[in-house]
C-alpha cells in the first residue's frame, strides 16, 4: 500500500489587515479545489494572536481528525461528531481543558466561563466544520481558542476561516488524516 500523498489547506490574504482571503487544497503539490472566496478575523490577520482579538492566527496547523457539525454527516471521511445541546468550546483561558470541546448536561451553566461558545447556538455557522488545530497540545492560556473552518456567514469572523456552505462540503468532504492549513499575509 503507498504512501497518500499529503493534504495542504492555504489561505492566503492580501496582507494582515484583510478580512478576506483566497483558500486553496493540493494534494501532492497539486491544487485539486479552489481558489475560493474566504473570510477571515474581523481584524485581520496575526502572528501573535491573543483570546478575544478578533485576528485569525498566521502559521501552518495540523487540522482535528475528526470534524464536527449541527447537521447530520455530511459524507465526510474522516470521523464525525454531531453537536447537540450541552456541546461547548471552552474559550476560558483559566480552564483547565481551555481550547477543547466539552460536553455539559443540557440546560447546566458549564463549569468554565470566558467567551466559550455553545456551538448548538450557532446553526449557521456550524452546520458543519473543522477544528484548525492553532494553539493545541498543549494550549497557552490566552494565546487564543476555538479557531475553526466553518460556514460563512457573509461578513469577517472572530478568528476563524470561513467558508460557503458547498465549498466547505468540497473541503470537508476530501479531508484525510493529517491534513494542514497554511494561513499567510
Amino acid at each position: 500500500m503507498g504512501v497518500a500523498c499529503p493534504q495542504h489547506i492555504v489561505v492566503a490574504a492580501p496582507g494582515t489587515r484583510a478580512t478576506t482571503a483566497r483558500l486553496t487544497v493540493s494534494e501532492c503539490g497539486k491544487r485539486v479545489l479552489g481558489p475560493y472566496r474566504v473570510h477571515v478575523g474581523v481584524n485581520g490577520l496575526s502572528a501573535h494572536r491573543r483570546e478575544g482579538d478578533g485576528t485569525t492566527p498566521l502559521g501552518t496547523f495540523r487540522l482535528g481528525s475528526t470534524l464536527y457539525g449541527i447537521d447530520p454527516n455530511p459524507g465526510v471521511r474522516l470521523p464525525y461528531r454531531r453537536v447537540r445541546c450541552g456541546d461547548w468550546w471552552d474559550e476560558d483561558p483559566e480552564s483547565p481543558t481551555y481550547n477543547t470541546l466539552r460536553h455539559v448536561t443540557c440546560g447546566r451553566a458549564p463549569p468554565f466561563g470566558g467567551a466559550s461558545e455553545p456551538l448548538w447556538r450557532s446553526p449557521s455557522a456550524y452546520r458543519e466544520f473543522a477544528f484548525i488545530e492553532y494553539n493545541a497540545s498543549p494550549a497557552v492560556p490566552g494565546r487564543g481558542s476555538g479557531i475553526f473552518l466553518h460556514v460563512d456567514r457573509g461578513r469577517p469572523t472572530n478568528g476563524c476561516v470561513s467558508l460557503p456552505r458547498a465549498e466547505l462540503l468540497r473541503v470537508l468532504r476530501r479531508l484525510r488524516p493529517g491534513a494542514t492549513i497554511t494561513i499567510t499575509a
